[in-house]
């Protein structure tokens, strides 16, 4: 007879997985990284009023609203439950590529160069931490161990 698929989730190579996941997570390394994301992803949703575009360049504010909230709760699952979400760590990458080009690629933008430097400056800073989060599973070598070569 054959288990459940709901029991594979209790299936000790799962657990383990996840569990190494964890311990990556706990590292200061993860901390700063995932404080530092999430910190960015704010500043992002935030930048139009910030920097004071939100009005004039609307389509594009809304995109960086947009993209800032993701960031943000990926961040956050990240931190809760990197173990979980670890597959994700990808899309903060792909978010900062899209915020860098997104000033010339929305429709109707007539960004200033105000709008325009926010956006490479956040998406450069979240590429960035975005590639170091993905970084934190090459923390660990295969058997869950700390690697010696600190890279």
């Amino acid at each position: 007879m054959t288990r459940p698929i709901a029991d594979l989730d209790q299936h000790p190579d799962i657990l383990e997985l996840r569990a190494r996941y964890d311990r990556a997570a706990e590292t200061p390394t993860a901390h700063v990284t995932d404080g530092g994301l999430m910190l960015a992803g704010l500043y992002l949703a935030l930048s139009p009023w910030i920097i004071g575009f939100a009005g004039i360049e609307s389509d594009l504010a809304v995109n960086n609203f947009i993209c800032g909230a993701v960031v943000v709760a990926l961040a956050a699952g990240f931190t809760v439950a990197y173990g979980r979400t670890h597959g994700l760590t990808w899309v903060p990458v792909v978010i900062g590529v899209w915020t860098f080009v997104a000033p010339w690629v929305i429709e109707g933008a007539r960004p200033s160069g105000g709008a325009i430097a926010n956006n490479i400056v956040i998406s450069l800073v979240v590429i960035a931490l975005g590639l170091l989060t993905m970084r934190l599973l090459g923390m660990r070598d295969a058997r869950g161990g700390e690697r010696r070569d600190n890279r």
